[in-house]
Formats: structure tokens, sequence, C-alpha cells
């Protein structure tokens, strides 16, 4: 039975028991919040997965119909080339955690409906609608838990478009109906959402639970406040993110790293491995690992995390473009560890030419130059006395000079740090200054000198 033909069955009518019931949340204090944000904090890069019908390759991830690029029939005829012939879940998990990622997140379900597992709420998933003819997500949620060192995120679109009971299709076209003048055929589409969820949350104690498509209604319409209590009365530790009408726990800034820091304490960047969420047999315009990794920088200069898409193959199989991609940007963190994890954002542009971090005391700060240093690299504006500047990755130590440096001037002076050709990173070199006391900053417009020896 195609999705768009669906009719609401006895058996869905007893969905509606699972309804969200608004339980209230006992209140979080900041430092609650901030144990349960830990592990996020530390991770800094996790890697995304679109996977599902349209991973054939011919159109984009639900889009394509819901714009107008193809027909809904012809879209969903692409469950029939879904085969996961190749699919091991085995080789994905080792390849992220090759790539230093931390977390992982993978489209349980995207705007189409389609569901990769087992699903009892709904007639289209890869077990009852698909060629692959069987659950596909829990063996990769498996193999998360059985290998470690990863934690687990479902992706989950509160949009379902294709659904007879869901008032949107078309982006120019019109609604089925008006939610507030037909309140119980809405409520019978949220019963199905939160039966999805249930599935998900209580079937897979997810680390994370990473929602899209809000913007389609108001946070009372979806009942964001019942969905997320929902969630965290069986799995209280799980992390939101802010699709869900504010409702979450960070930010998703999407293909773009912010150019200022968020305001938003914790944050992540949701980036494509090329210009598709998703398998694109036409799209071949990968990010190169030297992009990658800066785009990785930036985050973490700014404080925040870089969720990095790949798009597997309906077979299964991950382009080998990515492949490569993930392996070197495994290669650089690997080398640069110290530098990655467990760091925090840096100090204000302008002290160097180059991104940086801090260390958790605040006394080591690193700075990460994608360039050839000519002859040295300028560090100005420090106040915190530099002690010992090394090579990250390495046991080279490097020299420094500092100039200008006058006792009873409020300017610090500055220091030039050498570089030679031999220490330098094919991809992005990093120093950690390791500083007396923790960064502090001269961040004024300098002064007139009234005073000389």
């Amino acid at each position: 039975m195609k999705p768009y033909l669906l009719l609401f069955s006895a058996a869905m009518l007893l969905i509606a028991s699972c309804a969200p019931k608004s339980v209230q949340e006992e209140p979080e204090s900041d430092d609650q919040k901030a144990v349960r944000m830990e592990w996020f904090s530390q991770a800094k890069l996790g890697i995304f997965i679109h996977w599902g019908i349209y991973s054939r390759g011919d159109w984009s991830e639900s889009w394509a119909f819901h714009n107008g690029v193809v027909s809904m029939e012809d879209y969903f005829a692409q469950e029939n080339d879904f085969t996961a012939s190749d699919y091991n879940p085995a080789e994905w998990v080792q390849l992220i955690k090759e790539s230093g990622a931390r977390y992982t997140v993978i489209t349980s379900k995207h705007h189409d409906g389609f569901a990769l597992w087992d699903t009892k709420a709904g007639d289209v998933s890869a077990v009852k609608s698909s060629a692959a003819g069987r659950d596909v997500l829990t063996p990769f949620v498996d193999e998360v838990r059985r290998q470690g060192g990863l934690k687990l995120g479902l992706y989950y679109s509160l949009i379902d478009w294709p659904r007879e009971d869901y008032p949107n299709v078309f982006r120019a076209g019109p609604a089925r109906y008006d939610i507030h003048q037909e309140p119980e055929r809405w409520q019978h589409f949220l019963d199905f959402n939160t039966a999805q969820l249930k599935e998900i949350n209580e079937g897979y104690k997810p680390d994370l639970i990473w929602f899209d498509g809000d913007w389609e209604f108001k946070a009372e319409e979806w009942d964001s406040p019942g969905i997320v209590a929902m969630l965290r009365e069986s799995n209280p530790d799980v992390i939101i993110n802010s699709r869900i009408n504010g409702y979450g726990d960070y930010a998703t800034p999407e293909l773009g790293v912010p150019v200022v820091r968020p305001k938003d304490r914790w944050w992540e960047t949701c980036m494509t491995i090329n210009n598709s969420w998703g398998f694109r047999k036409r799209d071949t315009r990968f990010k190169s690992p030297d992009t990658i990794i800066r785009m990785l920088v930036d985050c973490m200069s700014l404080g925040g995390n870089l969720l990095l898409d790949i798009g597997p193959r309906a077979d299964g199989t991950i382009p080998e473009e990515e492949v490569q991609i993930l392996k070197e940007l495994g290669r650089w963190i690997s080398k640069h560890e110290e530098a990655v994890y467990s760091t925090r954002a840096g100090i204000t542009p302008g002290h160097v030419q180059a991104y940086t971090t801090l260390n958790k005391e605040g006394d080591i700060l690193y700075l990460y130059f994608p360039y050839t240093p000519n002859e040295s690299i300028e560090v100005k504006g420090l106040k915190s006395r530099v002690k010992n500047v090394r090579v990250v990755g390495t046991d080279r130590q490097l020299r420094w000079r500092l100039y200008n440096d006058i006792d009873w001037s409020e300017t610090p002076g500055v220091y030039y740090i050498q570089v030679p050709a031999d220490v330098l990173d094919p991809r992005m070199t990093v120093l950690a200054l390791e500083l007396e006391t923790p960064a502090t900053l001269y961040e004024g417009s300098g002064q007139v000198i009234s005073f000389n020896e």
C-alpha cells in the first residue's frame, strides 16, 4: 500500500493511547544540564547519515516531490531499488570511529515518512515497503553499542508529507485540511508521531534525538513540551536539538559556520560532504579534506561542533570519495587529539592570524594555521606570559621572541614564533602555547607613550 493512499485503519486508532501527556518536567539546574551536555561539548565532530529510498541517487531526499521536481509516484518507486544488499553496519561504524567522530546521527525517518526500522505504527518502512524487506536501523544501532566509543543520535522528522492525515503536501499546493477546523484529524497524526517516537526512544535509548521539520507548525500545535517530557520520562539523559520549536538543548545552524560565536552555549553546524543531503549520482563536488578540517576547526574555535553528513547508496555502500575524506580527517584528528577533544572556544579574533581554542584550564592556547607562515607567527595582545611553545602531535619545541614588552605599559608586547618548514602538517599545523597563567587579553586600541627610560 502506498503512503499517499493510507487509510485510517482500526489498528492505527490504537495509537491514540500513546499521545503525549504534557507531563511537566522537574526544573533542571544549569549545573545539571552542563553534566548532561558534557559529552556533547567534548565531542567536536559527529557524522550525519542520510539514508533512505532517495539513496538511489536520482533526486534529493523528500524535497524532490515536495517541490514538484518529480511526482510522488515516481519518488516512491525508488523503494524497489532500496535493497541494502551490500550494507555492512560494522564497516560503517568502524569508518565513523576512524574519522575521529565521537557521535553519529542517522535518519531514522525523513520527511517522506520512510522508516528504517520495523515500525508498528505505519506501513511505510524498509521492512514493509522496500526491496530490502528488513529492519536496517537496528543492526546499525547494535554495532554502535557493540563497538563503543560513539554516542548514538537518531534523526526524526516531525513532518510526514505523504500521509493523508498530515495537512501539507506541496510547497505551492493547497493544504489537505486546516488543523484548527479538523482537530481530530490532526490529533490522529500527532498520535502516529508519538507512537513512532516511543518506538525509537524506548527501543534504542538514543543519546541524542535530532528533530527536523518543526517550522511547519507552532510549538503548541506540535505539543513540543509534551513530546520532550515524554522522551525524557523513559530516557532522562537524552539530548535534543533545537528543531522542536526551541524546546531542545542546543542550536543547529545549517550549511555554514557562524561568523561570530553563537549566543547559545551548545551548538553544532550540520554540513554536507558535497552539496547534497544523501547520495546523488551527479553530485561529485566533494569538499576537500583541507576544507572540512578548516570547517571543523572553525566550529571548535567558536565553541561548537561539526556534524558532517555522508550519503550511502541504496545498496548500503559508501562512496569511495567519502571514505577517503573521512580517513584523512581521522588521520589529522588522531595526530592533534589533544587540541580537538576537551577544548573550548578560543580567544577573540584579531590577536593572531589563526583559529584558536583553549584547554579547559585556559592555560594552553592552541593555534591552528592552514597556511605556510612567512618566517613567523605573530601573537599580540596576550597579557599572560608564554613559557613554552610546541608543535602538537610532535616532540618539537619552537623558539620565539617577545618585542616591545614594557613593564609599566598596559599594552603587552608582541610574540613572534618561528615556525620552520619541517614541522608543518600537510593539512593544518597546530601549535600549543603553554602559558604561565590562564589566558588574559589586552583588547584596547593602544596608548601613547608619555614616559620612557
